[in-house]
């Protein structure tokens, strides 16, 4: 009785502190400060001011995790969440002011226009390979769309997680953006929570357990899930692009390259090229190299290590368990059906795996699921546009890889099994914002309001058709010729059905 009495007592005390957190957000939201512009833009300068005061506590906290440079701190995780805000900061009063749409001419004097709104409370939670960059980026845009949020920061990076936890609320609204930290009992108390939306990066198997408890309240969803990333050689040079971006974090990255399609011809001349590269980036041997991570947990090592099973290794496959260390590693000859091209990688292993050609390509990744990136390589246009053209994917990017998650300009998500949803720059805003449909109209003109009343007759509707059809350019610049030969047409419209008002008022 008294351990069952102890664990019922720690349940609850998980419950409460998850309920508490949620209850204290929501709040926050309720008691309206998010909404004014003012209080976004200072939070929003706080947590850049936190990211660069605190840089090297969580370069400590980075390096004890996952063995990270101070380099690969700011590529990969500062520079990027330094640019979001700032782009949210110049930004944010174009981005949440009303926008006007066209009109019809049953709308012709009423104001129309779509008005940005928060959501409420957001639930983010966070990724471990990028445990700043994937848990704070969402977070830019939740603050700048003016909701609330519990952050979930991973467990697994453990340093890290704890850090944010004691940061965060010395530099942001602690009611309005709680930290939850804590392992899969504290997560799922949280999606046992009502929220207005929920941001979650990771892998298919657990985003479809959120989407699940999501949808007990309807809140709708943004899963960054991942899926096994291609890169097609159709060139004799496979560059030091596909190496650095395979192996970056220990290639732990959801976007990294997870396997290359190539001509048999060229498989060789593939190897050669990425045993080079890994050469002139990690020296004679990575282990000892400042800029090469490590595997994020045992767990994760013995999953990655068991994918070498079978496999021909081209070159790398050392291995150090005590260091959690997994060496570069290419395998040849890959089969479709090996046990390594059976899941996500999301480790420092690249199997090639040999086509006849383009078409054999297309079909390889079309019988697949949907990849979160597709990488390309060719001087050839007509090869680059057949592959756009012909797959589907969350991202593509032409002979580099990586780079387009850099650019806010671009929509970041999946598509099919990689994810739902999207987020970077202006395209998080308006994922975290309702986009809400304004129509003011004054109660004068009620006379043009007959052709929608009863008794309905032929010449009502054909005015009907007329009015509601006729859609008036929305331009924001009163010069435009759009508007002006929109406001021509209204008017001479508006002639006509006066002209028909009183030559014969029974037709309306």
């Amino acid at each position: 009785m008294v351990c069952l009495f102890v664990r019922r007592s720690v349940r609850a005390r998980v419950v409460s502190v998850e309920m508490e957190a949620v209850a204290a957000a929501r709040a926050a939201f309720l008691s309206g400060r998010s909404r004014a512009l003012d209080f976004r833009i200072q939070q929003l300068k706080s947590l850049r001011r936190m990211l660069s005061e605190r840089e090297a506590d969580i370069a400590s906290a980075l390096q004890q995790d996952l063995h990270k440079s101070q380099y690969d701190l700011q590529l990969f995780e500062l520079i990027g969440l330094d640019s979001e805000i700032r782009l949210a900061v110049d930004r944010l009063a174009e981005w949440a002011a009303p926008r006007p749409v066209e009109k019809n001419l049953l709308t012709l004097s009423d104001q129309v226009f779509i008005q940005p709104q928060p959501l409420g409370v957001v639930l983010v939670i966070g990724a471990w390979n990028y445990p700043w960059a994937l848990t704070l980026q969402p977070l830019i845009g939740v603050i700048a769309a003016g909701n609330a949020a519990v952050v979930k920061p991973s467990d697994l990076c453990e340093n890290s997680s704890r850090l944010l936890k004691e940061l965060l609320p010395q530099y942001l609204d602690k009611e309005m953006y709680p930290v939850v930290t804590g392992g899969v009992s504290e997560t799922q108390e949280l999606l046992r929570q009502r929220f207005d939306h929920i941001v979650y990066t990771g892998n298919s198997s657990v985003g479809k357990l959120v989407m699940e408890a999501a949808a007990r309240h309807l809140t709708p969803v943004t899963l960054e899930l991942g899926e096994a990333a291609p890169a097609t050689s159709t060139s004799s040079v496979t560059n030091c692009r596909i190496t650095w971006g395979k192996f970056t974090n220990c290639g732990q990255t959801c976007i990294a390259p997870d396997y290359i399609l190539c001509e048999p011809s060229l498989q060789d001349r593939v190897v050669e090229e990425i045993r080079k590269n890994v050469k002139e980036f990690y020296g004679d041997d990575p282990m000892t190299s400042p800029d090469y991570g490590r595997i994020i947990n045992e767990r994760h090592f013995k999953r990655v290590t068991a994918l070498l099973e079978g496999s021909d290794v081209a070159f790398g496959g050392g291995k150090d368990q005590s260091q959690r260390y997994i060496a570069p590693t290419v395998l040849r000859d890959v089969k479709p059906d090996a046990k390594v091209m059976q899941e996500e990688i999301f480790g420092p292993v690249l199997p090639i795996v040999t086509v006849s050609g383009l078409d054999e390509a297309i079909r390889f990744i079309n019988e697949r699921e949907k990849p979160l990136a597709l990488y390309v390589f060719s001087s050839s246009n007509r090869v680059i546009k057949r592959m756009i053209a012909e797959t589907s994917s969350g991202g593509v990017t032409a002979n580099d890889v990586l780079m387009h998650y850099t650019l806010p300009s671009l929509p970041f998500g999946g598509v099919g099994n990689s994810g739902m949803g999207r987020y970077h720059g202006r395209h998080t805003f308006e994922q975290l914002s309702h986009l809400r449909a304004c129509l003011v109209k004054p109660l004068a003109f009620e006379r043009l309001n007959a052709v929608r009343y009863p008794p309905q007759c032929p010449a009502r509707l054909r005015w009907a058709r007329l009015f509601m059809q006729a859609q008036l350019c929305h331009c924001p610049r009163p010069a435009c010729i759009c508007a002006v030969l929109a406001s021509i047409t209204a008017l001479g419209l508006l002639i006509a059905l006066l002209l028909v008002l009183f030559k014969d008022p029974a037709a309306f």
